[in-house]
């Protein structure tokens, strides 16, 4: 071939979308077609005698090593699919067809880029995960896990928060977050949720918070975004078009951040933020979109799991008190039974009665007996520990499981004070009401070996305590 053919040729081989890549046995590139400035970023003249495997994303280097090495083997490869690092920080997909000459001992190479193919591959891929994690979390932390874990699969996600936002009072929970643990190593430790409630980006300038100024950065940002209401992606090369306190973030940071908008129908109810570390590729418009799917779907989701958690709690706790109902603490008792037979431990039940309630809601009203039904339930609550359970069974009926509170006379004093406390004067409505309690105790196994034995007797006590007049306490007999 002459030379005027050679350069007819290569013009012909620099039209093709495809770029054509010879490379030595060293792994260099010696030539390079002109489209591989279209999917490398790096013009041909750059890319000769750079290392392919510089150029390949960390990642993938060893199974790309490994098939480099078939080739030269004398195996050719059709349909080798990788990822290669953009001059401009970008990773690509590549699908890669090559074959080996043994007599230029050159390995000859085709590279397509299949970046949009793999992107809609990967959004297919995480919706179908996001939805498997929602079916199988067990309750949303696990769900943000799930999801982390997701998305750390498509992007630099050792900096991630998932936040709720009340928009009523501006502020910000955040219920998952994690800062600084590498990719491919995420673990128990790595994905501990940090908690609590957030000041609104308005009052952190004036927070004297121990909050470092990482924390204090996602804050800013995450009220940015939902300020925004829309994606925001934000990066160092482009800092004069973002407010002072943007600008402040990518200072300290020195890497791109992207945030989305959690949203139900036209509600803002949370964000997702991510930021890069220093050494990671900035985040793209190509991440915001793919990114900007995966939030709705995370959002979904959520309001999915919330509902079902709501769903939870209305099917095991009562809805004027909040205490656990019929059900609830049938579910308690058996596994205290199980306990207690397995360690000879004991168990107590009171019930109890609230005589003189109907009179409260005869003469005041139903507004005013739910009233009181909820100030009894929270002066119970404070005479037991946390351990144990008030129940209410319905009406003006409550029962206390007291799972190995003791001797005989502790579980006396309890009942004594749960007496004392509804012995005093309801405040409501600018009324001083008072109602008498009757309390009947029933001990394990002394009487009863189950659930359906204690509770009858304890009933039954209670009874005897009202036929006595009530405001008093009786054990079973």
């Amino acid at each position: 071939m002459n030379k005027d053919e050679y350069q007819s040729l290569s013009s012909f081989i620099d039209l093709l979308i495809d770029a054509v890549c010879v490379v030595d046995k060293t792994g260099r590139f010696e030539f390079v077609s002109a489209s591989a400035e279209r999917i490398f970023g790096y013009r041909s003249e750059e890319m000769i005698g750079m290392k392919v495997l510089d150029l390949v994303f960390p990642a993938d280097r060893k199974r790309t090593l490994a098939a480099a090495i078939s080739i030269m083997q004398g195996n050719e490869n059709t349909h080798f699919e990788n990822r290669y690092v953009r001059k401009d920080g970008q990773v690509v997909d590549i699908l890669w067809s090559a074959r080996w000459s043994d007599k230029h001992q050159q390995r000859i190479a085709i590279a397509r880029d299949i970046s949009s193919r793999k992107n809609i591959e990967r959004r297919q891929a995480a919706l179908y995960a996001i939805s498997e994690a929602t079916h199988l979390a067990e309750d949303l932390l696990t769900l943000y896990q799930g999801i982390h874990n997701i998305i750390a699969q498509l992007l630099p996600a050792t900096n991630f928060a998932i936040a709720s936002y009340e928009p009523k009072t501006n502020q910000l929970s955040f219920l998952y977050k994690t800062h600084g643990n590498p990719i491919g190593s995420l673990n128990d430790n790595a994905l501990t949720p940090r908690r609590g409630k957030t000041q609104n980006s308005n009052l952190i300038s004036h927070s004297n918070t121990a909050q470092n100024h990482d924390e204090q950065d996602e804050i800013i940002f995450c009220h940015h975004v939902i300020h925004s209401a829309k994606p925001v992606l934000i990066k160092l090369n482009s800092m004069e078009k973002y407010p002072e306190e943007i600008r402040q973030i990518l200072t300290n940071s020195q890497s791109s951040w992207l945030g989305l908008p959690l949203k139900q129908q036209q509600d803002i109810i949370g964000v997702l933020i991510m930021h890069s570390d220093v050494c990671d590729p900035e985040y793209t418009i190509q991440d915001q979109e793919l990114m900007g799917f995966v939030s709705t779907q995370i959002a979904t989701a959520i309001e999915r799991k919330q509902m079902l958690t709501r769903l939870k709690h209305l099917a095991l706790y009562d809805q004027l008190t909040q205490l656990p109902n019929r059900a609830l603490f049938d579910d308690r008792i058996k596994n205290a039974l199980t306990h207690a037979k397995r360690g000879g431990h004991s168990i107590s039940l009171l019930f109890l009665d609230l005589d003189k309630f109907k009179a409260v809601n005869d003469t005041c009203g139903h507004q005013i007996g739910d009233a009181l039904l909820q100030m009894t339930a929270q002066r119970i609550l404070h005479c037991v520990r946390e351990t144990d359970t008030v129940s209410r069974f319905g009406g003006d009926e409550f029962v206390i499981l007291l799972d190995d509170a003791g001797s005989r006379d502790n579980i006396l004093k309890i009942a004594q004070a749960i007496l004392n406390t509804l012995n005093m004067p309801f405040q409501l409505a600018g009324q001083s009401l008072h109602i008498v309690p009757s309390i009947g105790i029933a001990l394990y196994p002394q009487h009863g070996m189950d659930e359906k034995q204690l509770l009858a007797s304890s009933d039954s006590a209670m009874y005897q305590a009202k036929s006595k007049g009530g405001n008093r306490i009786e054990v079973s007999s």
